[in-house]
C-alpha cells in the first residue's frame, strides 16, 4: 500500500511508522487512521518484522484531529467537515476503532516514541503500543473536556488499565495538558530521555527484543497480558495460559531457547507467527472479544 500521511521505514527488525504531516503538527485525519491500520496489519504479515515504532515527523507526535474546519472540524452530521477526521473505513467501521483494534490485536510488540506534543487522539492513538517512551519535551494532554468531548478511541478503557482509575479521572476531567515528567511519574510513559536519545532508545528496545525473544512467544504474550490483566480473577486466564505452556513445550523454540540458555549463547529461534502460532490463537474470535 503506498502511505500519504505516515512513512513506513524498516531498521532491520524494527519497522518505524512515522506520522508524516509535519506542516500540520501531524494532526490527525481519518486516511492517517486508516494508513497506520494498513501499515501495522502489514507487519503482522511480515516474519522479517520483530517490532513496531510508532512516532511524528518534526515537532510533535501528534497534536490531536485536524481543526482546520474550525468548530466544524468534529461534526459529522450530514457529511459535515467532521468526517476528515471521523470518516468510515471500506469496511464500514470508524477509522478509530481500525486502528485501534489493528494496535490491540498486532502479533508484533509495539513502541511509541513520543517526540513532542501527543494531544487528544495524538496520545489515544498510541494508548494500545506495549511500550512507552517520551523524549523531555513531550506534552500530553487528555483534551476532551475541554473541547466538549468525550474521550475516544478506547481511552476510557486503556488509559485506566495502563495508569489507574484515579490518574486517569485526573487527568480526563480536568482536560489540561501535562509535561513528560509527570507522564512519567502517572504512569503513563516508562522512560523519559533527551531528544536526540528518543529513537536510538525506542530501536536499542526493538533490536533487544528481536535478539532476545522467540516471535511466537511474544505474540502469545502481549494478548494474554492486554486480554486478561485487567481481569479481577486469574481463572479465565489459567483455562488458556497453561494449554498455550503445554503446546509451546515440545516446540522447537523452546528447545532452542533452553539450549541456548545452558550453552550461554545467543538464541536462534525458528518459530514464526505466520505458521507456529498455537492451536487455540486467535482464541478471541471464538468468544467475540477483540476486533
Amino acid at each position: 500500500m503506498d502511505f500519504e500521511q505516515i512513512r513506513f521505514e524498516r531498521d532491520g527488525p524494527a519497522a518505524i511508522i512515522t506520522l508524516d504531516r509535519p506542516e500540520n503538527y501531524n494532526a490527525y485525519t481519518a486516511q492517517m487512521g486508516q494508513e497506520l491500520a494498513a501499515a501495522i496489519r502489514q507487519c503482522d504479515g511480515d516474519d522479517s518484522v520483530r517490532a513496531v515504532i510508532l512516532t511524528g515527523a518534526g515537532r510533535h507526535f501528534c497534536v490531536g484531529a485536524d481543526m482546520s474546519a474550525g468548530a466544524a472540524s468534529f461534526d459529522t452530521s450530514d457529511g459535515g467537515a467532521g468526517a476528515k477526521n471521523f470518516g468510515t473505513s471500506e469496511n464500514g467501521k470508524r477509522d478509530g476503532a481500525g486502528f485501534v483494534g489493528a494496535l490491540y490485536n498486532s502479533l508484533k510488540p509495539t513502541i511509541a516514541a513520543f517526540n513532542g506534543a501527543a494531544v487528544g487522539v495524538g496520545i489515544t492513538l498510541a494508548l494500545p503500543t506495549d511500550i512507552k517512551i517520551a523524549a523531555s519535551t513531550a506534552k500530553f494532554g487528555f483534551v476532551f473536556t475541554q473541547r466538549g468531548l468525550p474521550p475516544e478511541a478506547g481511552s476510557a478503557w486503556f488509559l485506566p488499565q495502563i495508569v489507574g482509575l484515579p490518574q486517569a479521572l485526573k487527568w480526563c476531567l480536568t482536560g489540561r495538558v501535562f509535561d513528560a515528567a509527570e507522564a512519567l511519574e502517572g504512569g503513563l510513559v516508562s522512560e523519559v530521555v533527551a531528544p536526540d536519545e528518543l529513537l536510538p532508545t525506542a530501536l536499542k528496545l526493538a533490536h533487544e527484543i528481536a535478539r532476545n525473544t522467540a516471535p511466537v512467544s511474544v505474540a502469545l504474550t502481549r494478548q494474554l497480558l492486554w486480554r486478561y490483566g485487567p481481569d479481577s480473577a486469574p481463572f479465565d486466564l489459567l483455562a488458556k495460559d497453561g494449554a498455550f505452556a503445554l503446546a509451546l513445550g515440545a516446540s522447537d523454540d523452546v528447545k532452542e531457547g533452553v539450549g541456548a540458555f545452558l550453552e550461554k549463547r545467543a538464541p536462534a529461534f525458528p518459530g514464526k507467527v505466520s505458521r507456529d502460532m498455537p492451536n487455540g490463537f486467535p482464541w478471541w474470535d471464538e468468544t467475540g472479544q477483540g476486533s
